[in-house]
């Protein structure tokens, strides 16, 4: 049964729903114009919440009207009716729904796709998502006391400073042969992603009394210095958000993330606070990339295959336990793990 979701008006949750979710599965990197047989596997799984993480569709394209037309073609892949039709759905964006590859505040158009994508996933007309000047971030409650789960959708495009690419030929080429990407560390005392609202308005949602917490990132959070779009590439927002994360954790949290076009389960045990980060990483449902990037917190091995994850929660006990499954277009599982707090 889908769910209604009710507008809420306090500083702290977008939406409220009563309704219980205990299945939620998630994904990103969806081409519009390829075959998308993982969604039959997505609706066997009859998750209660679907979450898209981002490059919901491969816009690329300064043209509110070139991504509109994407999006459509996104609709007419008969699996992604079906989703709609009968699942919640909820969705933040990475860069090619943005608008452009790797693009951050310097995009120009970013007022004209964030009309494109709410419209296209139903944002309400009075939706803060639409006229907030700090991006498109916002939050979601779901089910009651004793077995709440918030879902914090992050904006990592509108804000963010530019990446600082790495030119000397020869570290590019080291690079290449390490399956790492062209992108350094962004060392300014003015780099960053999130921007200062966004900030204050996580800090704010940290505070929230709830029995789990989940935190979709369009990019990933753990792994270091792979070269592509990552957290690691902005230290100091990377280490401000530990800081918040052993300040405020008093429940599990799970970090969603997408974006490298292959799944992989990460973990750092080691922490101040003593709960253990977690991540879990689905890329993509269309999209591949077969050069997987050294990551030292990978719990197994990646999978560069088309892939979605699905998270199964336990409420039977005193705290959640959690079920974490990538699965690909056949419905095995390239991924379990079983976490239990």
């Amino acid at each position: 049964m889908r769910a209604v979701l009710i507008f809420c008006v306090s500083l702290f949750a977008q939406y409220y729903a009563a309704d219980e979710i205990q299945r939620i599965a998630f994904g990103s990197c969806s081409h519009q114009d390829k075959p998308q047989p993982i969604w039959q596997e997505v609706l066997a799984a009859e998750p209660d919440l679907f979450i898209f993480l981002g490059d919901n569709i491969y816009g690329d394209s300064d043209d509110p009207d070139v991504l509109s037309a994407k999006y459509e073609t996104l609709y007419r892949q008969s699996g992604i009716q079906t989703l709609l039709e009968t699942t919640d759905v909820i969705a933040t964006w990475d860069d090619h729904d943005y608008g452009r590859n790797d693009a951050g505040k310097e995009y120009p158009s970013k007022e004209a796709s964030r009309k494109v994508m709410l419209d296209f996933f139903g944002e309400p007309t009075d939706s803060e998502r639409r006229t907030r000047d700090s991006g498109i971030y916002t939050s979601y409650l779901y089910g009651e006391e004793g077995r709440r789960v918030q879902v914090i959708l992050l904006d990592l495009r509108w804000n963010r400073t530019a990446l600082v690419e790495v030119l000397d030929p020869e570290k590019r080429r080291a690079r290449d042969a390490a399956n790492r990407g062209p992108y350094d560390v962004s060392l300014s005392a003015t780099a960053e992603m999130l921007g200062e609202q966004q900030w204050l308005w996580l800090e704010e949602q940290l505070q929230i009394d709830v029995d789990l917490r989940l935190i979709g990132s369009s990019i990933q959070l753990l792994a270091e210095f792979t070269g592509w779009e990552t957290w690691a590439n902005y230290p100091k927002d990377r280490q401000r958000f530990f800081e918040l994360i052993e300040t405020y954790q008093r429940e599990p949290i799970v970090i969603l993330s997408g974006d490298v076009h292959w799944s992989e389960f990460s973990r750092i045990d080691e922490t101040a606070n003593g709960w253990p980060l977690l991540e879990v990483t689905s890329s993509g449902l269309t999209e591949e990339w077969k050069e997987i990037s050294p990551n030292r917190h990978r719990v197994g091995d990646a999978f560069a295959v088309a892939n979605f994850g699905l998270l199964e929660i336990d409420w039977s006990g005193e705290l959640p336990s959690i079920e974490v499954f990538i699965r690909d277009v056949s419905g095995a599982d390239l991924i379990h793990q079983t976490l239990r707090f």
